[in-house]
């Protein structure tokens, strides 16, 4: 029997013509998708911490948790059901643990030094501490073991879940499509955007210690999501969130539970 060549694929121009329009689509669905990503958290924050502040400390908490399921179910679902990408499980190597340990150990050494010797005492976090106080009841976290374990969630698990959105989902959705330092701003910027809002609620959005924590924060995300790129593994930027997030709560103790009240 003779040798039967193999005739090379020959790409049609209407085949390319619809390969180039899939490719566009799908690059322009995931910049949306992208964009959804940067201001969700912002839109789930505004819902729960804000327009329903006034409401019962039980429909507070629904609000929260409907909210919060959503954005952190959108990134899988995303990844899952519309680009069809199997997650990869993240390698949970030691690489970065130390730096996010020094880092996270330099922040909150930082922010606990500068409640102890500077805000305590000062007038404006003495009026914030009275709306935290505040916030604290009206959502019905007011006892001292409750606030703890709220504490020891949102330190153990939500800086978990809030790594896997903004350093796996965000930056690394970015870092696909842009360049690496755009990639760090923008997801960093996002980070910070629904920080403004809490941090606001207390000192006022005008207010310029506002945006000097709220930047504080973008320069935590920017660290983070560095140290992501770096090392591909959440466990550092998980263990230096976690830290920082403890020192947040073991602030909110004192301010709810040593501070007088006005």
């Amino acid at each position: 029997m003779g040798r039967v060549e193999r005739q090379p694929l020959r790409i049609t121009p209407l085949i390319e013509e619809k390969l180039v329009l899939n490719k566009s689509n799908s690059t322009r669905r995931d910049w949306i998708a992208i964009a959804v990503g940067l201001v969700l958290p912002t839109l789930v924050t505004l819902a729960y911490f804000i327009l329903a502040a006034s409401a019962s400390p039980q429909v507070q908490q629904l609000t929260y948790g409907i909210a919060k399921t959503g954005q952190f179910l959108f990134p899988v679902m995303w990844v899952m059901l519309i680009q069809r990408h199997r997650p990869k499980v993240w390698p949970w190597s030691a690489k970065g643990l130390l730096f996010g340990i020094i880092f996270g150990l330099f922040v909150a050494g930082i922010m606990l030094l500068a409640y102890r010797f500077v805000l305590r005492s000062a007038p404006f976090f003495l009026s914030a501490a009275n709306e935290i106080r505040e916030k604290i009841d009206g959502i019905d976290i007011g006892s001292p073991t409750i606030f703890a374990a709220v504490g020891v969630f949102y330190s153990l698990i939500h800086s978990l879940l809030e790594e896997y959105y903004w350093r796996w989902f965000v930056f690394g959705q970015l870092s696909e499509r842009t360049s690496l330092i755009k990639a760090i701003v923008f997801s960093s910027l996002g980070f910070m955007a629904h920080h403004v809002l809490v941090i606001g609620t207390y000192f006022g959005f005008l207010s310029p210690i506002t945006w000097l924590f709220s930047f504080g924060v973008a320069i935590g995300g920017g660290v983070w999501a560095w140290l992501y790129h770096r090392t591909g593994s959440l466990l550092g930027p998980w263990t230096s969130h976690l830290l920082v997030d403890a020192a947040i709560f073991a602030i909110g103790y004192q301010i709810a539970f040593q501070i007088p009240t006005n």
